[in-house]
This record gives C-alpha cells, sequence and structure tokens, in this order.
C-alpha cells in the first residue's frame, strides 16, 4: 500500500530545500514567501543568505528525518508569524484595493505553507489545525480559479482545448476536495485525489513553463513549480495521517 505520508514529507521537504536554493540563487526571496516591499532585507544580501540556508537545511532535515517534528514546527512558526505580522498588515497597508479576494492569494500561498510545515509534525494539537488551515487556503484558491478564469486560462498549455472549462473544474475539484478535507468526508480519498491532481500540474503545467520561460521569467516559474510540489506533498501527508487515524483502534 502507498504509503502517503512519507511520500508527502519527501515531497514537502524537497520543496522547501529547493526553495532555500532559489533564494540563495537569486539573492532575494521568492514572490509567496514574505511581500514585496522588504528591500530592508534585499539590502544585507548575507540575511537572504543565510535564511536561503536555512530554508536549505529545514527541507534535507524534513526529508531525511533528521529531528522533522522540531524543523517542522519551528519552520511552522515562522511562517505563521510571517502570515500574521507581515502579510496582513502589508495587504492593509500597501494594496489599496486589499477588500478584492483575489488580491490575498500570495498572501494565502504563504499560509498553506506554514499550515503543511504544522501538518507535519504530527502534534496531536496543530496537526489538525495545519489540515484545516491548507483546507482553507486550497479552498481560496479554488474560489479564485473561478473569479480569474478568463485571465488565467492562457495558463493552460495550448495542446489542451477549452480552457475555460478545465479553469472552472480545477476550481469545483479544489473547492469539493478542501470541503471534504474540513468536513471529514472521506477525507483520506480526497487528499489524496487533490495531490494527485497537483502533481499532474507540476509535470503538464509548471515543468513545461519552467523549461519554455526566458531566464528574466524563469525564476518566477521555478518557483511556482516547487510550491505546487510542496502543496502536492501537504495533500499526501494529510491523505497519510487520515488512514492511520481510520485504522487507529476507537
Amino acid at each position: 500500500m502507498i504509503n502517503f505520508s512519507n511520500i508527502g514529507r519527501i515531497f514537502y521537504g524537497i520543496a522547501i530545500a529547493a526553495i532555500g536554493i532559489l533564494t540563495i540563487c537569486y539573492r532575494d526571496f521568492p514572490y509567496y514567501l514574505i511581500p514585496p516591499k522588504h528591500q530592508w532585507i534585499g539590502d544585507h544580501v548575507i540575511v537572504v543568505y543565510v535564511l536561503g540556508a536555512l530554508l536549505f537545511a529545514a527541507g534535507a532535515g524534513i526529508v531525511f528525518e533528521k529531528k522533522p517534528t522540531r524543523i517542522s514546527l519551528l519552520l511552522g512558526t515562522v511562517l505563521l508569524l510571517i502570515f500574521c505580522f507581515y502579510f496582513i498588515p502589508y495587504q492593509l497597508t500597501h494594496i489599496s484595493n486589499y477588500r478584492q479576494f483575489g488580491k490575498w492569494e500570495n498572501a494565502a500561498k504563504e499560509l498553506a505553507l506554514a499550515a503543511g510545515a504544522l501538518a507535519i509534525t504530527g502534534r496531536a494539537k496543530l496537526k489538525p489545525l495545519g489540515v484545516f488551515l491548507f483546507a482553507l487556503t486550497i479552498l481560496s484558491f479554488g474560489m479564485i480559479h473561478f473569479l480569474l478564469a478568463k485571465e488565467a486560462g492562457d495558463y493552460i498549455p495550448s495542446w489542451i482545448s477549452h480552457h475555460l472549462f478545465w479553469m472552472y473544474f480545477t476550481g469545483t475539484a479544489l473547492i469539493g476536495s478542501s470541503i471534504a478535507i474540513i468536513l471529514k468526508i472521506k477525507r483520506r480519498l480526497a487528499a489524496a485525489l487533490l495531490g494527485e491532481m497537483i502533481f499532474i500540474w507540476v509535470i503538464i503545467l509548471h515543468i513545461p513553463k519552467t523549461l519554455a520561460a526566458p531566464a528574466a521569467d524563469n525564476a518566477g516559474e521555478i518557483t511556482s513549480a516547487f510550491l505546487a510540489f510542496a502543496y502536492c506533498g501537504i495533500a499526501f501527508v494529510i491523505a497519510g495521517s487520515s488512514e492511520l487515524a481510520a485504522k487507529s483502534p476507537k
């Protein structure tokens, strides 16, 4: 039987390690990790290097199970603090139309990474919080697929026809899986299918986009690919933990 928990943990760890490497290579943080107004960090490249190295170390620790619970707890806490005390104030003070749902997409992406780390900890009080927050962000991404279907439809490869249909289909799948996870309706199946769907995106959408993108846009495409890979891992972790919960004696 597939061990979704281990596969998901490894996927998530690889993604975090890769984000750390990309942070070092591009001497800046990915667009979804902290808000763009962070020149106070950019002016101190050594800080970027150190934090990138720490992300790489955290990802490697999660992959190779070197104190993964402590690492995931620390990573999840830091990312959650960034969301609460950096992203939210930034959205409210720097985004004039912050009431528009779509303007919170990058903040939701960062929150999803924080939720994934909390889910990986396996701790009784933190794992449910991580699962809930991740499902909530997936719900928001599903809604964005409907709100921005026409604008984002071109992201789908040209060899796939009926772009608008697939945007709505994907949005429906995201919303349905998130609700199933939150309400514990066949949670393992919903999370496994969600992870598999996102993994397909990585293969047919993100990797080709990364290979085809010009050098100037390549950083964004690569980081987006690893972000999707992290989401895939989180979904598999939820599927695996749900399977263990179902097998445990009542």
